[in-house]
């Protein structure tokens, strides 16, 4: 047996030395795929001849491309260079600087990246005056790809719209196309689409390109959208040899265009293809293995396979549910001591959630125990755009300081614009005031003035109010009187949902202060804030890992956490409601891949808090009952386990007309109840919807009339 090939088991040694011409590996969690691909190369170089020039894998990231030519030389030396291994794009690239002059265009075209396509939205907008948040940038050019994908031109994208908004949608998709040919520039939909135009109407190029590759190799098949399966379409002749490899059960990427039904669909595209199952995981305990694969067992839409693995048995998998988040938050900080107590590393400890907002009372707690930690692809919460929005319309009530002042005198929009501040300042000046006090003081047009009176008087009505109230009621007044709200909620950009999951967890902080502090004022939470947002990172690269279970894809660790395992939270609501059957499978394999990251220990956590996110009290997710049982050590209020694997199958998804299997609400309210709600103040019950497990109250001026969870914890009937 050849020197390459001994440390292969016997799947992958299958994998590696097929002879058939159309092969999908169905690549578990942790089973090798990297060995497997880059020892295929290798493999057919060696015993088949094959020049590496002709040979060309596709990869989805720079990282992973680099890898694979790494290890190829390391086996091969200078007898394995010359493979072409790049991401998509990357190809696409070579293929339209030879090209893509057949179509009149020059070869030094300029890429456009994110950034780019921003200025050239934002040029469009200031032509057309319109405002970016009416059409938020990223809900633009999600409109402007998706033309693109579907084949839309500008011209005929008018047909489509059916309001004002669609058709500047199309205006400004108009512009977006005139503008990078202005440029000679292609965004990264025009590398592939270009391609794939080139290919379908210049058969002589199809067949020249066809003709100059013998293998086709594509790593994380499972995440490949259409267009992205067009072109390897394309490219692969009738003498290709198509290698893929994938795991339907890591298909996480459905919301930015990736398909399952690709890599599952793959055997019927191409006749006589043959599909080999690595089972054997290197990386995770047995009993990690077990509960992942018990957990995945209940899709339906995937390729039969039971990973296993020879490595030890291992530790139980610690499910604990809390009363808090801060408690939750609390409980994962304990764990974290005392596994560096006992040895471990920061860099081999990762805490994972399902939403970036979770990660607030984390980032605390880690503060306070002075724990190094790193933010994986994300920003510091208190560092968020809207979290740092809201902090400012406070600090306008205590300090109302000119940064405070600057930041929010025109956000939501209110047409008080740079020019307007630049002014303010001259006129602060001039009377030894700040921007605040200027704006009193403004000589402008009587348009602005009016705007920065009603803005003045909507601060000292605030300040006003604001000793009667909670700081909880203080937050409810200005998230709802300031507009910001509204302008989130009304929103096109989908951003701005993850921003108004954000800023409820604000909340959420807020009412645990208020909690811990009963004689605490709004300048002390400020400060409490203002020293959190100030901890400057001295972790010299050993931290504790946080990141969305998106952005955990592919990486590894010793010990995983993953925390806000609750229903609504994850599964996601509003996934599953958008998607039904479909939304849910891909949560429960977002949670397969948060598992199966974990090497020696996994900790799953949830809490029974009252979420701001679904208006409810939270109950632990299904992804951990589902979970077989022998796998599991339940700790907490999760402790002892009760019959936890009841209620699984079958359980309604949201939005279904299922909710009378939902267990009755805590509180009980009839039309004519007075309330008490502790930022609003009493009110009178105008109609009670179980269903929903909402109410609807009138209070007095100036909040009128609000529909809040029946089982708010603020709310109850007076007297009681």
């Amino acid at each position: 047996m050849h020197n390459y090939l001994k440390n292969l088991n016997e799947a992958q040694r299958q994998a590696v030395t097929t002879e058939s011409r159309y092969v999908r590996v169905v690549a578990g969690a942790g089973s090798g795929k990297t060995r497997v691909l880059t020892t295929r190369i290798v493999h057919v170089i060696r015993e088949w001849g094959i020049v590496p020039e002709r040979i060309l894998a596709i990869t989805f990231t720079n990282k992973a491309a680099n890898e694979m030519k790494v290890r190829i030389e390391n086996q091969l030396g200078a007898e394995g260079m010359g493979a072409h291994i790049s991401t998509i794009h990357s190809f696409c690239v070579t293929f339209l600087r030879q090209e893509i002059r057949r179509e009149e265009y020059p070869s030094n075209f300029t890429i456009l990246d994110a950034d780019d396509q921003k200025s050239i939205i934002k040029e469009a907008m200031k032509e057309l005056e319109i405002s970016v948040k009416e059409y938020p940038i990223a809900a633009t050019l999600d409109f402007i790809a998706n033309c693109k994908t579907a084949g839309i031109s500008p011209e005929k994208s008018y047909q489509f719209v059916q309001s004002i908004h669609g058709e500047y949608k199309a205006k400004m998709y108009e512009f977006y196309v005139n503008r990078c040919h202005e440029l000679y520039g292609l965004d990264f939909d025009d590398l592939l689409l270009w391609s794939n135009r080139i290919l379908k109407k210049y058969p002589k190029v199809r067949e020249k390109w066809q003709n100059r590759f013998d293998f086709i190799l594509v790593d994380e098949f499972q995440d490949i959208d259409p267009v992205q399966n067009e072109l390897i379409n394309l490219l692969t002749g009738d003498n290709t040899y198509l290698y893929v490899v994938g795991d339907p059960d890591q298909t996480i990427y459905s919301w930015r265009g990736a398909d399952i039904n690709i890599i599952m669909g793959f055997d019927k595209l191409y006749e006589g293809a043959e599909t080999i199952i690595l089972e054997k995981n290197y990386r995770s305990t047995a009993t990690i293995l077990n509960g992942a694969n018990s957990l995945i067992q209940y899709n339906r839409n995937r390729v039969k396979k039971d990973l296993y693995t020879d490595n030890e048995k291992g530790e139980k998998i610690i499910h604990f549910t809390a009363s808090s988040p801060e408690n939750e938050a609390g409980y994962i900080m304990t764990r974290i001591s005392s596994l560096v107590s006992s040895g471990v590393r920061y860099s081999q400890i990762a805490v994972l959630y399902r939403s970036s907002y979770l990660s607030r009372p984390m980032e605390k707690k880690l503060i306070d125990f002075k724990i190094p930690y790193f933010i994986y692809g994300g920003v510091r919460f208190y560092e968020r755009m809207e979290i740092k929005d809201i902090i400012s319309y406070l600090r306008m009530l205590t300090a109302g300081d000119d940064l405070a002042f600057k930041r929010i005198i025109n956000t939501p929009k209110r047409q008080l614009g740079e020019k307007t501040v630049d002014r303010l300042f001259e006129i602060a000046r001039a009377n030894n005031t700040n921007l605040f006090g200027a704006a009193s003081l403004y000589d402008g047009s009587e348009k602005t003035r009016k705007k920065l009176e009603d803005f003045v008087n909507m601060i000292n009505d605030w300040k006003q109010r604001s000793g009667e109230l909670s700081l909880e009621g203080i937050f409810q007044m200005v998230f709802e009187e300031s507009g910001y709200r509204d302008m989130l909620e009304k929103s096109k950009d989908p951003v701005d949902e993850d921003r108004l999951e954000n800023v409820n967890e604000l909340l959420n902080d807020i009412i645990t202060f208020q909690n811990s502090h009963e004689e605490g004022t709004l300048e002390d939470y400020l400060a409490n804030v203002a020293l959190y947002s100030d901890i400057q990172d001295s972790s010299n690269g050993e931290s504790v890992s946080l990141m969305t279970i998106h952005a955990a894809k592919g990486l590894e660790f010793d010990n995983v956490f993953v925390m806000g395992l609750s229903e609504g939270i994850f599964p996601s609501m509003r996934t599953v409601q958008e998607s039904g059957q479909s939304g849910l499978e891909e949560e429960r394999r977002l949670a397969y891949v948060a598992f199966t990251r974990a090497r020696k220990r996994l900790f799953l956590t949830d809490n029974n808090g009252y979420s701001y996110t679904t208006s409810s009290s939270m109950d632990t997710s299904r992804f951990v009952r589902e979970i077989d049982d022998q796998y599991v050590q339940s700790l907490g209020l999760a402790a002892p386990a009760v019959n936890r694997t009841a209620q699984l199958y079958d359980q309604p998804l949201y939005g279904t007309d299922q909710q009378a299997q939902k267990p009755a609400h805590k509180a009980s309210y009839r039309p004519g109840d007075v309330v008490v709600h502790d930022a609003f103040g009493e009110g009178v019950v105008l109609s009670v919807d179980a269903g929903k497990g909402t109410v609807s109250i009138a209070f007095a001026y100036p909040y009128k009339n609000k529909t809040i969870a029946i089982d708010f914890p603020k709310l109850h009937k007076k007297g009681a």
